[in-house]
């Protein structure tokens, strides 16, 4: 039974208090006049041990343990019903995933949650609801909602205000349904593209990486949701591209080209919360590792934030790492290294962390300094407020998939997909031709999903159905071109070739043919991309190559589409594709945008964010490589890959001039014997003009790329600093400047401090990570000196637009 001292009205969630002072309506942690911070040291006090332990658990009721999991060892992790009158006697912490769990009616489920917070709050004596959680990174993981395109193709667009413009809709469709935080996004830097999580990261630069994730984050925390970023850090540069396995990589690559993508979107993003990754690094698993959470984290970032622990990340110290004895043991190692919260459900941080309190083998100010976090964040967010409603309003008009989301989800889908070949101009098709669509995914809704989509993440739940009307792109083209034979040729998986010879006679029947292939998301084995889904070298799954091979000897051009989560490699069968367009899981209408790219109403204009390799086995491999990691004469593998990082087409053209370094009055240097001087504490302001010179409109996406010839440790050939997407009217053109300060040359020494280092460097200009437009050469001046989180993390783009000549000069100032 709950003390008298507090009683919850079931109906409106409003507390209602007794004369107690301590926890009544005076009480001081209610105060919304003190801060977070004051307000928590004055309840911390007040709560056992118990109810303390309480607020760092999160409980995950109706988790699915028969093996059909969403989570790492779920199975092995889930010990069947949660009691829940028990799990909630003392308060809770987290509620896990009450939407993303089982399909289940948006407005239902809003009124059931809140009915659960209702009874939690009632439990306790302070009233205090749980915080939910939720998935998010392609929209709200809830049956119903939105999904928009996978995060390397947010990367694809290189514009991060369309992806902040779409967190703001995940987030505000959250809040509206009673959830606080959302679990994204992943700030991981793609290392080796075997790696089924692939799909999830933003791509394979921290600049774009850092940037595109911390406009997501701007927009998620903008509509009032706690963002967490995943996977801090290291998660990526698995060995053999496994997941969760080892990682062995050295301190330049985690400081250089992990870290700088979640210091930014703590800068920049505001983000409220981390997750830590499964990894361990050099035989420290990041779970237990105080110096990554709380010395680099809290200490040097000045991060304040909640830490939540990846799923069963914690038990997993003892059952897969075998550096803590057993429940307790993981516990301490955990709260000790900086994490506050155990997701997803309780267990170290029940019985067996109140056990090892009260026996004195864990220091009860452990658990106070992760309690007062929490108790901040829950502060923040009105969930210790008298006056705190456990129903959202107006949930009866409760929408999680409306015009304006689906809009900014097209929007994005079209902004995405990449154009990486047109050979003879065949794109875009003409509709009066004959046309053959084939392939596996050309009439999958599913294609279009990436793993932590509902629908796909969920499973099958056939009495539900999707949720969503997800059009294939054989219902898309079927539109414009009514007289499309299709043919599947054969399964994402399986060696079945018995549907190739059809597929074949429709492709030698056409004038053109649009071959389809790529990815079915899934988790853990049930897919060829996602968590769990790892691969051991780069060919297309199943039979698809074969497929490939076989239509493109039929001689009609083919114009070859990838919907993937990877870069896949197609040997030497990439060079006879007459067209090759790539889209990285393109959302529920990315089946109309792929459409409208090949038959011409959309302007493709997204870039790579992942090289495309040419060799099945050239992995690992990123662009972001020193001149060792790439072609030479002692090596007779070649790892240039067929497509570079930052690579993408058009069907309008673009002319790049005038590409200057500008003084102080903002004119261009006059000539100089030799390269600009650029003070280490100081910045270069440089600007190229770009003109659409094509019949049509379109966008070009100005990439600024920095060469630092000779330093002292080895950089990479080339590395992207800055990027502005231009979208140009015909016979429009545009000056693009960069103002950029010398922090971001910076690098880590061979003392190991980051330094920016005095020398000659090089901006290039460039349509890709190896088409240089324009060469400026620089000259760092001064002493070497060193810089730390405070360093500035981008330049200052300005765009001047200049419209036709027969119009008036426009400025505008991006």
């Amino acid at each position: 039974m709950r003390p008298p001292s507090a009683r919850r009205d079931g109906m409106t969630g409003q507390i209602s208090n007794s004369t107690s002072p301590e926890i009544g309506e005076t009480a001081r942690w209610r105060d919304t006049r003190l801060s977070p911070a004051e307000r928590a040291d004055e309840l911390i006090p007040l709560m056992t041990l118990e109810e303390k332990v309480a607020q760092l658990v999160g409980v995950w009721v109706g988790a699915d343990a028969s093996g059909g999991g969403v989570a790492p060892h779920q199975a092995d992790m889930t010990d069947g019903d949660v009691d829940w009158e028990s799990a909630i006697q003392y308060g809770l912490g987290q509620l896990t995933r009450p939407f993303g769990t089982v399909p289940v009616d948006p407005v239902a489920g809003a009124r059931s949650l809140a009915a659960s917070q209702a009874q939690i709050a009632a439990a306790s004596r302070f009233g205090i609801p749980a915080l939910v959680h939720e998935e998010c990174l392609t929209g709200f993981a809830a049956w119903g909602a939105t999904v928009y395109p996978a995060p390397l193709s947010w990367g694809a667009s290189f514009d991060p205000e369309l992806v902040e413009e779409m967190a703001g809709r995940i987030g505000r469709s959250m809040r509206a349904a009673g959830v606080h935080q959302g679990l994204a996004p992943v700030m991981d830097v793609t290392r080796d593209y075997r790696w089924g999580r692939t799909e999830e990261t933003i791509g394979e630069d921290p600049y774009l990486v850092g940037t595109i994730g911390a406009a997501y984050v701007r927009g998620l925390e903008g509509a009032g949701i706690v963002a967490t970023l995943k996977h801090f850090a290291g998660y990526s540069v698995s060995k053999g591209g496994r997941n969760l396995a080892p990682v062995s990589m050295g301190r330049r690559e985690l400081a250089d080209v992990i870290l700088p993508p979640f210091e930014m979107a703590i800068r920049e993003g505001g983000a409220r919360s981390v997750m830590n990754s499964y990894a361990e690094i050099d035989g420290v698993p990041v779970a237990a590792d105080e110096d990554m959470l709380t010395r680099l984290l809290r200490d040097e970032w000045g991060f304040s934030g909640t830490v939540v622990a990846d799923y069963f990340s914690i038990r997993f110290l003892e059952r897969l790492h075998g550096v803590a004895r057993d429940g307790a043991d993981a516990a301490r190692l955990a709260l000790r290294a900086g994490i506050d919260v155990e997701l997803p459900t309780v267990d170290t941080f029940g019985a067996p962390l109140i056990e090892a309190v009260k026996n004195g083998e864990i220091d009860e100010e452990l658990i106070d300094r992760a309690l007062r976090r929490v108790l901040m964040q829950k502060a923040e967010l009105g969930l210790l407020d008298e006056d705190w409603q456990s129903l959202p309003e107006n949930v009866d008009s409760l929408r999680l998939d409306d015009e304006t989301s689906q809009d900014v989800a097209l929007r994005l889908a079209r902004e995405s997909i990449i154009l990486l070949r047109n050979t003879g101009g065949i794109l875009p098709l003409d509709t009066a031709r004959r046309v053959a669509l084939v392939g596996p995914v050309a009439d999958d809704p599913l294609a279009m999903l990436g793993c932590y989509s509902f629908p796909v993440h969920i499973g099958e739940h056939p009495e539900h159905g999707l949720g969503l009307d997800i059009p294939t792109l054989r219902q898309a083209l079927g539109r414009v071109i009514p007289d499309l034979v299709y043919e599947p040729g054969c399964s994402v998986t399986g060696d079945d070739t018995s549907g190739i010879a059809a597929a074949v006679a429709a492709a030698a029947d056409s004038d053109v043919c649009v071959l389809a292939v790529g990815d079915r998301s899934g988790l853990f084995g049930r897919g060829t991309s996602g968590e769990g889904c790892d691969v051991t070298d780069l060919r297309l799954p199943g039979v698809q190559s074969e497929l490939v091979r076989a239509v493109l000897a039929t001689g009609t051009p083919v114009v070859l589409v990838l919907l993937a989560g990877r870069p896949y490699a197609l040997g030497e069968e990439v060079d006879a594709a007459a067209a090759i367009v790539y889209a990285f899981f393109p959302g529920q209408l990315g089946g109309q945008a792929l459409a409208e790219v090949l038959t011409g109403a959309v302007n493709p204009s997204g870039r790579l964010p992942v090289s495309v390799p040419r060799e099945i086995g050239g992995q690992p491999a990123t662009y972001l490589a020193p001149r060792l990691a790439h072609r030479s004469s002692v090596s007779s593998t070649d790892p240039t890959p067929a497509f570079p990082f930052g690579h993408g087409m058009s069907y309008t053209t673009f002319e790049w001039s005038d590409a200057s370094v500008l003084g102080p009055d903002g004119r261009p240097r006059g000539d100089q014997a030799g390269p600009a001087e650029w003070a280490v504490d100081g910045e270069a302001t440089v600007a190229v003009t770009v003109r659409n010179t094509g019949s049509r409109a379109g966008a070009e996406v100005v990439q600024l790329y920095l060469h630092d010839p000779v330093a002292q440790t080895t950089r990479p050939v080339v590395r992207l600093i800055g990027y502005q997407r231009v979208p140009l009217e015909p016979g429009e053109a545009a000056r693009v400047t960069f103002t950029v300060p010398a922090d971001v040359t910076s690098f880590t020494g061979v003392h190991g401090r980051r330094i920016v280092e005095p020398g000659d460097v090089e901006l290039r200009f460039a349509r890709s990570s190896a088409d240089t437009a324009a060469t400026l050469s620089l000259r760092l001046v001064g002493t070497e000196r060193e810089v730390g989180h405070q360093r500035r993390l981008r330049p200052l783009v300005r765009v001047d637009r200049v419209a036709p000549a027969s119009s008036p000069l426009k400025e505008a100032e991006e």
